[in-house]
């Protein structure tokens, strides 16, 4: 059983979090009123009204024949360069249903994907981008499978260009590196079992549990009910599902609330690790690391998706996030990072750090996002960093452990307990997410060095395992020994992520893919569940950095 431990048990006198730091609130841009066309008043070909759904508007909504080539056509009036369409439907299938969207005669989106919804009588928004021109136009939804279009209920002209997501989930905006392996299968069924397995984690952790309008993901196998690692998951993750799920956005605003009610003693720009029961910050009220890196990553992702005229500017919540992660969780002789704010020049755990945190992405999304170039400094110290470990200490292998110590002089493996327990020095609770993570960085950017270290841990578990990803077990030693036997998804999953380098390994990463899309999301188990999903968006082909 893993806990989630981001520094010793320190001294010090808690300051009262309230006012240290208040929401940047951007007045939202005056909208237009969005124009609705009910799906039962367009032009059908090959497709019929139907009423045997709930939760549709109108009068009724439109059943297509499963038949490519059927379709709805709707007459709307718009103002020139009119630039969204929102498009409301329901599949009740697991199967995609792509449909061309054409814009006075001329497909503008081919191949739209209209994933499963859950069911046919739950209804979701897809906002497809659509120059208009002024006064009348056709806009054409048309099926391009024999499985037909989904379950049309409206179409929305005048949505503000930041009403939808601009990288719905399943858009594939962003190609993987050349030569990037993806699980055999259809593109749409494998986008299909990360929405399932989203919609299963979204249901066992994200909650509404304190009131205030916060957003929070609930940790229940770690030492405190809520941690820094879960809500940095939870916005990561929430801001690449939208698209498949209708109400990201608003969890998001929830999440980002709740972050900002929540601020380290130490940098009132950062997030509290820890809080009980109550969402009342405890155990210092300091910051971990790894929290951080991905509550200002996932600012960055809806800078992107919705932009940062709405509620929140999140791209300037992102910069100072990732200005607080400079000033107070980098050490700025070595240029790693530090376990958390709590960790200062006169403290034990200085010359340390946690390999878990080297998320060499979110490195180079910061320069993009800053033009700090502090980054690119701070990424290539990681990176050197992973290649020296794997050559000295895991030749055979490529694993990292938990903790580094003596950064400052010859950095090694730690011996023994550093922080969390005796196996500090193995690869444990904290490093089997390496794999995720330096893949992550190879399949995105094609670097060099990322696509060796992560080629190294591919090698190296698919021989251990002889191909089977049962034989994964929770914790090795740095020369491949075991010395744990459990199973647990946090150690499998992050190896279909460095399956997808090595064009070897198809077999592999399809009998890792199959395990990951087979096993359930246990709602005991955030750790293992979050892991396993956000190695899921990887592999399928749906992770970008912004």
């Amino acid at each position: 059983m893993r806990t989630t431990t981001s520094k010793p048990t320190l001294g010090g006198t808690a300051l009262a979090a309230a006012g240290l730091l208040l929401p940047l609130l951007a007045a939202p841009p005056a909208a237009a009123a969005a124009n609705r066309y009910e799906a039962e008043g367009a032009t059908l070909s090959q497709a019929a009204v139907a009423t045997n759904h709930t939760g549709y508007s109108g009068t009724g909504f439109v059943d297509y024949t499963n038949t490519a080539g059927s379709s709805v056509e709707f007459t709307v009036d718009a103002t020139a360069g009119s630039t969204s369409l929102a498009i409301r439907y329901a599949n009740g299938t697991a199967t995609d249903r792509p449909m061309d969207i054409s814009v006075n005669g001329k497909v503008v989106a081919s191949s739209v994907s209209f994933n499963g919804t859950g069911s046919w009588d739950t209804w979701v928004t897809k906002t497809v981008p659509a120059p208009l021109v002024s006064g009348s136009n056709t806009v054409r939804a048309t099926a391009t499978t024999t499985n037909g279009g989904p379950n049309l209920d409206y179409l929305e002209t005048g949505v503000p260009a930041t009403g939808g997501p601009a990288l719905p989930f399943g858009s594939h905006q962003f190609p993987y590196a050349a030569g990037t392996l993806k699980p055999s299968g259809a593109q749409s069924a494998l986008d299909q079992a990360v929405i399932k397995t989203y919609n299963a984690w979204k249901s066992a952790f994200v909650r509404k549990n304190c009131g205030n309008g916060w957003y929070e993901v609930i940790s229940p196998d770690a030492d405190h009910p809520y941690v820094a690692e879960a809500q940095g998951y939870g916005m990561v993750v929430t801001a690449t599902m939208a698209g498949a799920d209708p109400e990201a956005k608003t969890v998001f605003d929830g999440m980002v609330k709740y972050m900002l009610a929540h601020p380290s003693v130490n940098n009132a720009n950062l997030l509290a690790a820890e809080q009980d029961t109550s969402c009342k910050s405890v155990d210092g009220s300091d910051s971990a690391t790894d929290g951080d890196l991905d509550v200002a990553y996932g600012l960055l992702l809806a800078d992107r998706q919705w932009g940062s005229t709405g509620t929140y500017n999140y791209k300037d919540l992102a910069v100072k996030h990732i200005n607080a992660v400079k000033k107070s969780e980098v050490n700025p002789t070595t240029h790693l990072m530090l376990l958390g704010d709590w960790s200062d020049s006169g403290e034990s755990h200085y010359w340390m750090t946690r390999s878990s945190d080297w998320m060499i992405d979110h490195f180079r999304a910061f320069k993009k996002a800053t033009g700090d170039g502090t980054w690119d400094t701070v990424r290539t110290a990681h990176q050197n960093l992973i290649t020296s470990q794997q050559s000295k200490y895991a030749a055979g292998t490529g694993l990292l452990a938990d903790f580094v110590v003596n950064t400052n002089t010859t950095p090694k493996p730690a011996a023994g307990e550093v922080l969390e327990g005796p196996n500090d020095g193995d690869y444990s609770w904290n490093a089997c997410r390496d794999p995720w993570r330096i893949g992550a960085d190879a399949v995105t950017s094609g670097d060099a060095a990322s696509l060796a270290s992560a080629r190294k841990l591919n090698s190296w578990i698919k021989s251990k395992t002889g191909g089977n990803p049962d034989k994964i077990v929770t914790g090795y030693h740095l020369n491949g020994t075991s010395f744990d036997s459990g199973d647990d998804m946090a150690f499998t999953a992050p190896f279909a992520v460095t399956a997808l380098t090595d064009s070897g390994s198809q077999a592999w990463l399809d009998a890792l893919w199959n395990k990951l899309a087979t096993t359930s999301i246990d709602p005991q188990l955030y750790y293992g569940g979050s892991v396993q999903l956000q190695s899921m968006i990887v592999a399928s082909g749906n992770y970008w950095v912004p």
